[in-house]
């Protein structure tokens, strides 16, 4: 009897090897994560905290081939708190949506960050820029045509990235256009894009062929 009993345990192990084989081999086509100096990750190689943050966002629409998904597998926690903060500065916080990919095309510019440039280039075309501000931008050079506005959020991200400081007439400015809160907001989605831009630069995260190679280096 205990044989017999000794056997179904083993007949249902194999069996449940073989089912818990064929879901990964079924999720893992599916898992085709990018990365470089980060190794990208396969799915049968996540730890039961990376695999869970992996299934939330998959479920959530999220593809993990794109952006940094393969580098927030490193730290899951991280990424689990980095995910709202950052829905809420570009998509829920009120300032234009011109003026946000103004700030991150400017950050991602002043680190090198193809990758970022590469990924908000077309974002920053249809929130308003025009294809010579942004090759003005990449060049390193103020844009010889802006609106009024802007003029202003450029100069004002421009020298707190190039100086590290605001000068009154800049702040002034700022504020008449968005108000403190709108001050607040764009430096914050300054310093997220700048944290998330060395990410990608740590990593040498690869772009796609034929991408644009205009801000593989630093300002």
């Amino acid at each position: 009897m205990a044989g017999n009993m000794f056997a179904k345990l083993v007949t249902a192990g194999a069996a449940g090897a073989l089912i818990g084989a064929a879901v990964v081999a079924t999720a893992a086509p599916e898992f085709n994560t990018r990365g470089n100096r980060f190794k990208a990750l396969t799915y049968a190689e996540l730890t039961p905290d990376q695999r869970t943050f992996a299934d939330r966002e998959i479920a959530a629409g999220r593809k993990p081939e794109t952006g940094p998904f393969n580098i927030q597998l490193r730290s899951p926690e991280m990424a689990d708190l980095w995910r709202p903060y950052n829905d809420y500065l570009r998509f829920k916080a009120p300032e234009p949506r011109k003026f946000k990919e103004i700030a991150i095309m400017l950050t991602s510019r002043y680190w090198g960050g193809q990758y970022v440039w590469y990924s908000h280039r077309q974002q920053a075309l249809d929130a308003g820029l025009s294809p010579a501000f942004i090759t003005a931008m990449a060049a390193g050079d103020r844009p010889a045509k802006m609106s009024a506005d802007e003029a202003t959020v450029y100069d004002f991200c421009s020298q707190l990235l190039s100086t590290r400081q605001v000068s009154d007439n800049n702040f002034k400015s700022m504020t008449d256009l968005v108000g403190e809160r709108g001050i607040v907001d764009l430096v914050a989605l300054i310093g997220q894009y700048t944290g998330l831009t060395m990410l990608f630069v740590v990593d040498r995260y690869p772009v796609p062929p034929g991408a644009p190679d205009a801000v593989n280096k630093p300002m």
